[in-house]
């Protein structure tokens, strides 16, 4: 399935506009990757443990709104807009959201 941001895909016509679509991952962060990023943070450098989790919540809502638009008859989606959000009463939770407008390419 072809994904993109724009709202247009180059070479193709888009003939028949489906609809929203949307996919969404929340992930809890666990006390040892809070130390450790905690740790990263105070001596510098990059977060391993969270730039991981991140990308597995990105991976999984991309996935979520390709299957949305695949159960609709798409053969694309385009418009992409993927949002974060922390959630949780200690913040201790992450929320991905990808949100894009299923289409069918000729």
């Amino acid at each position: 399935m072809i994904t993109t941001t724009t709202h247009t895909i180059e070479g193709r016509h888009i003939r028949q506009y489906i609809g929203l679509v949307t996919g969404e991952a929340i992930m809890g962060a666990n006390i040892l990757r809070d130390f450790m990023a905690g740790i990263t943070d105070l001596v510098g450098g990059r977060s391993d443990a969270y730039e991981s989790k991140l990308a597995d919540a990105r991976e999984t809502a991309i996935q979520e709104m390709q299957d949305e638009a695949r159960r609709k008859g798409a053969d694309a989606v385009v418009g992409i807009d993927i949002d974060y959000q922390v959630l949780g009463a200690s913040n201790g939770m992450l929320m991905v959201t990808a949100t894009g407008t299923a289409v069918k390419i000729e």
